[in-house]
């Protein structure tokens, strides 16, 4: 290859690698403009939980009611009309989103509601998150749906039957579906849900002896039922010895504070080798 040939290609990756470069780079004029007042919240609504919000100045108040969701508003009055107050970055699960905040003096002006359009989100992959809200969600939702496929694992107190009816193991969670029949006719109001790695036998009750796990997810958030109950949750895949149990509790509020425990052997746990393809390929 001569040198003139070898100059002009060298000359070509350069201009692609700046053109790249300026198409990477990214001003506030160029990015999508939400115009502010004092006396206007602005709320900006995700399709997914938001993991981080960054306000580039102090002129601006933010702060976030709903894992979706975003309240932004002026501290204070006297700024000029297109007068740049402060960037927002908006970082969820999966993109990221940019916004520069205007400030108006009309009130009609003032952006009251905005939703994160499709386009406006750019790709992130975010190295925490393996698998996110939504897809985790939806799994979960196809699997509440599907007819239970173990029969043998339950317990029984206060007229109330638990079961375990599904195991499945997806990315790094596993998704443990269970049901409760309650044979009363007194509704049972839930108070909390727990998810423990306990040991089989216990002779005195110590702390050393449960491990409190916190689900990555809860399908249905119902706090009460009178007949059958159904629900998923969402854990870090984990294994733990033959001598201890995972275990779902579910306690009832007071006065009458009914409570009952489903325990997860480690063998049952080994059956969530795979998630099941049907499950996955299911619209």
């Amino acid at each position: 290859m001569n040198r003139h040939r070898m100059t002009g290609l060298f000359l070509l990756a350069a201009g692609l690698c700046a053109a790249y470069e300026a198409k990477a780079q990214k001003t506030y004029e160029e990015m999508e403009l939400l115009t502010v007042n004092e006396q206007v919240t602005t709320v900006i609504t995700a399709s997914e939980p938001v993991r981080l919000v960054d306000i580039s100045t102090d002129k601006v108040a933010g702060d976030q009611p709903l894992d979706n969701i975003i309240r932004l508003k002026p501290k204070e009055a006297g700024h000029e009309d297109g007068e740049v107050l402060a960037i927002v970055t908006i970082v969820t699960e999966r993109y990221r989103t940019q916004y520069a905040l205007l400030y108006t003096t009309r009130l009609k002006e003032a952006v009251t509601d905005k939703e994160i359009l499709p386009a406006e989100r750019e790709a992130y992959h975010n190295p925490t998150v393996s698998m996110s809200t939504v897809e985790m969600t939806g799994l979960a939702r196809r699997i509440w749906n599907s007819p239970a496929k173990i029969r043998n694992v339950a317990s029984k107190a206060h007229r109330l039957t638990m079961r375990l009816n599904n195991i499945y193991a997806a990315g790094d969670y596993f998704f443990i579906d269970f049901s409760i029949e309650n044979k009363t006719h007194i509704r049972f109001d839930i108070d909390e849900i727990r998810v423990k790695l306990a040991d089989k036998k216990v002779s005195k009750a110590t702390n050393s002896q449960v491990i409190e796990l916190t689900p990555a997810m809860v399908l249905e958030l119902g706090k009460s039922f009178k007949r059958g109950y159904r629900n998923v949750i969402v854990v870090k895949k984990m294994t733990f010895p033959n001598d201890k149990v995972l275990t779902i509790e579910m306690t009832e509020k007071q006065i009458s504070g009914r409570n009952i425990s489903l325990h997860i052997d480690y063998e049952d746990v080994l059956a969530a080798d795979s998630f099941d393809q049907s499950l996955l390929e299911e619209e």
